[in-house]
């Protein structure tokens, strides 16, 4: 790792790492690079601030949503010319990009899930509807404790793709989710939204359980409208 690059940056220690490492990787930006050039590789960056490289993408997706940086594919992120109007109102440009990449993602998974709850009503092991079963039992006993259930969220989502029986669409999901993370862990915490969230999965899995695809793709695709609606109410 070149010494000069150590020099740019400082070590990140703190709960939301992705903010602190936008910040210095913003720094370098505005202080050293120029429009066109590349940033450091993902790994490079990883191991210099000593955080994953989860929180490197996560850093570098936002500056991309304030119009910083741009991936380029076979070149890497490069950063971009930075108008008069994102510096005078970074915050704005950012919301707006932010607010239309959420909407395009909760219809790509209005694209994507319905079908894969389908598909695991005509493949899911008894195994797999157990498994289902056991995620439900702690997101309702979570709940009754008062807890977050955002992980038990995730898992049931999971647990549908892996039984749909294509393993690839399970990577989908996991980015899906990784970019949608914020968005979740807020509507999970408005009022009412994670028992509403515990009904639409308890629809999907009796229609799982009953193998009845047709209903099971409806059931998806409501619980997803409802998290849609949620997002859109709270913009």
């Amino acid at each position: 790792m070149p010494s000069a690059l150590n020099s740019d940056f400082e070590i990140i220690r703190r709960n939301k790492v992705y903010e602190g490492v936008a910040r210095q990787i913003e720094r370098l930006i505005l202080k050293k690079l120029h429009p066109g050039d590349k940033l450091p590789s993902e790994r490079e960056l990883a191991e210099t601030l000593a955080v994953s490289r989860s929180s490197i993408r996560d850093a570098i997706r936002s500056l991309e949503l304030m119009g910083m940086v741009e991936p380029r594919q076979g070149a890497g992120t490069m950063v971009r010319e930075i108008s008069s109007q994102s510096v005078a109102n970074p915050l704005l440009n950012a919301l707006k990009r932010r607010e239309e990449m959420i909407s395009e993602l909760l219809d790509f998974r209005k694209i994507l899930e319905p079908p894969l709850a389908a598909r695991a009503a005509t493949h899911a092991s008894s195994d797999e509807i157990s498994e289902m079963e056991d995620i439900l039992g702690r997101q309702e006993q979570k709940l009754r404790d008062g807890e977050g259930t955002i992980g038990e969220d995730s898992e049931f989502h999971y647990a549908v793709a892996m039984a749909s029986g294509n393993s690839v669409v399970l990577k989908v999901l996991d980015i899906l989710m990784d970019l949608l993370r914020d968005t979740r862990e807020r509507t999970l915490q408005v009022e009412g939204r994670p028992q509403k969230s515990l009904a639409g999965h308890r629809r999907i899995l009796a229609a799982i359980k009953r193998h009845d695809a047709e209903s099971a793709k409806a059931a998806m695709r409501r619980h997803i409208e409802d998290v849609e609606e949620m997002v859109l109410h709270e913009s």
